[in-house]
């Protein structure tokens, strides 16, 4: 019997192992979701918002490798998923967005809702087509999915209204013969890379997540150049936690002391699977040996002496045989100094980050001074928040966080140990990711503990997905830092000497706000009750949101603050203090 459009999209998507699909419901897809409906082995997980969907189709592909897959009605719907799809192709996410449309009669008339969806997704999509015909199938779909999966992208496939019923007259099963290749750098340029490295005194490694699933490999490496490893964001997880004795944290803004000394005490910086991006954290004058899979990728932010084009892994081991046994001139093993320096400037600036994370911290001599200046009316700080949940924590919990100020407590004060997976919006940096991602990596195992770092102002944005975690009853722990802010603009205002404007946020009570949902709902105001509070919050089955009341006024030092920027906050806080004694705040 001919399938129909409908059946033949969602068939494929059960032979490619896609579990769930997300999206919001409507009448150009009608047929696709009454073919869902009546496929065993699919999930549809029908969103408040499709901006949720599309992040949590991401989520699910970032934490895979796999295909994610959501889905947005015509018009409106799917001009909702692009936000959610621009974070799906900075994190180089394989995602398949089947988008609605009008009736093929009505294209071009300026239809009800009609949008040109070919024109919408055209910047954020490595394919995107109509589908025309029904002929066009099963070609056009397989076409769709090898761009995404090849090219680690978005994939839009628009289906107008009345097509998806239409039945096929040459029907035949998709196919999708799809193998990753394994590519290596040419090897004179390893043989330069290595001679480089061998006559380098002191080796600084910067790994990315593409370096990730060769772990093993660059431990090596970094044993065998002695050679501190500092991590991006996203190399957390998978080179954190003490079985890696090289890493000492991330630089940037968000970054440690230690991080940025060891880059700039480097004399050759070597750079496995990342396009870290910020580059006044690249010290000058250094030599600077690049591993990538994307040529394009190489020199793209810092200028570099050796750009080896491969898979890290397989380039990594190429490095390890080239390189010498002992460099030349030394009594036959690599002076470690640099790597004890780095690790020991790491020790003792997490000792003092542990002190901050003590509930207590404030009620010292110290930190009553501290609470004087920052904290008067003793409200929580994040760091006590953030290190109650690492302790907590399964080791195999999947952890996703909201961009500005809960990313930075996550990324200080959470180590991404064991077998702890970690996502974010960290390429374009949205808003109000933390929650909808959280959604797509608890649909793919409701066993697995997902932990969202939220902050108010990302979760109050796509507060209605909330009830998504509700109707699929899915156990998502969601750890609000309520500083009453946008603190991450709060601090940039400063730091460039404004006052805060236009920061504030007039929250409700997030956990009464739950608890109307149907969402078990936890309020915390008084550091002594955090450390309960967290371990309450996951013992509880289900969905659960702990509102916790945190210093808005917490600052966030950078790596390497500069002169520049604590004057701004000085001649800010000034202002701030002028204005409050009398003046509007404009919030």
């Amino acid at each position: 019997m001919p399938r129909t459009v409908a059946q033949v999209i969602v068939d494929a998507l059960s032979e490619l192992g896609v579990r769930q699909v997300f999206g919001v419901v409507g009448d150009a897809l009608n047929p696709l979701t009454d073919a869902i409906r009546t496929t065993e082995d699919l999930e549809w997980v029908g969103c408040r918002h499709e901006e949720a969907a599309a992040f949590a189709a991401s989520a699910q592909s970032q934490l895979t490798g796999t295909l994610g897959v959501c889905m947005g009605t015509v018009g409106p719907g799917s001009v909702h998923l692009l936000n959610g799809l621009y974070d799906a192709a900075k994190s180089h996410a394989p995602v398949l967005a089947i988008a609605g449309q009008v009736p093929l009669a009505e294209l071009g008339s300026d239809y009800f809702q009609e949008v040109d969806n070919d024109a919408l997704f055209s910047d954020v999509a490595v394919f995107r087509a109509t589908v025309t015909s029904p002929d066009q199938l099963p070609q056009m779909l397989e076409t769709a999915v090898r761009h995404a999966l090849g090219r680690k992208g978005v994939a839009v496939l628009t289906v107008p209204g009345d097509l998806g019923e239409r039945e096929l007259t040459a029907d035949r099963p998709a196919r999708f013969s799809l193998n990753a290749p394994v590519s290596r750098p040419d090897e004179s340029a390893v043989r330069r890379a290595a001679d480089l490295l061998d006559r380098s005194e002191r080796v600084t490694l910067l790994v990315g997540e593409g370096a990730r699933a060769a772990r093993q490999d660059v431990l090596a490496l970094a044993d065998r150049l002695a050679a501190p490893m500092v991590l991006t964001l996203k190399a957390k997880a998978g080179f954190e936690g003490d079985a890696n004795p090289f890493q000492v944290g991330q630089t940037g803004l968000i970054g440690n002391p230690a991080a940025a000394a060891a880059l700039q005490d480097a004399d050759t910086l070597l750079l496995l699977g990342t396009d870290f991006p910020y580059r006044d954290w690249y010290p000058e004058g250094r030599t600077v040996i690049q591993v990538d899979t994307e040529a394009t990728h190489i020199g793209r932010r810092v200028p570099v002496e050796v750009g080896l084009v491969g898979d890290t892994g397989a380039t990594v081991r190429d490095l390890l045989e080239h390189l010498a046994a002992a460099p030349a001139g030394s009594d036959g093993a690599r002076d470690r100094s640099h790597l004890d320096k780095a690790r020991d400037r790491f020790d003792r600036w997490r000792t003092g980050q542990a002190r901050l994370a003590d509930p207590a911290h404030d009620k010292g001599v110290v930190g009553r001074i501290r609470s004087a200046l920052d904290n008067r009316a003793h409200d929580i700080r994040p760091e006590v928040l953030a290190a109650a949940v690492d302790r907590v924590a399964a080791e195999d919990a999947v952890f996703t966080s909201d961009t500005g100020m809960a990313t930075v407590w996550l990324s200080r004060f959470v180590e991404m140990r064991g077998e702890r997976r970690l996502i974010g919006s960290y390429n374009l940096g949205s808003m109000a990711n933390a929650m909808p991602q959280a959604l797509g990596a608890q649909s793919l195992d409701r066993d697995r503990q997902v932990v969202a770092f939220c902050g108010d102002g990302g979760l109050s944005m796509l507060l209605g997905d909330l009830m998504t975690l509700k109707t699929y009853r899915l156990p998502v722990k969601l750890v609000v830092f309520d500083n009453r802010r946008l603190g991450m603009v709060k601090l940039e205002q400063e730091q460039a000497g404004l006052p805060e404007f236009g920061t504030v946020l007039d929250n409700p009570d997030f956990a009464a706000v739950a608890e109307a949902m149907g969402i078990t709902g936890i309020r915390v105001t008084d550091p002594a009750d955090v450390e309960s509070a967290v371990r309450r919050a996951f013992r509880t089955p289900g969905p659960v949101l702990l509102d916790v009341l945190t210093n808005p006024d917490e600052i966030a030092v950078p790596a390497k603050p500069t002169v520049e920027q604590g004057w701004g906050f000085a001649v800010a806080k000034v202002k701030e203090v002028v204005r409050s004694h009398g003046e509007p705040s404009g919030d």
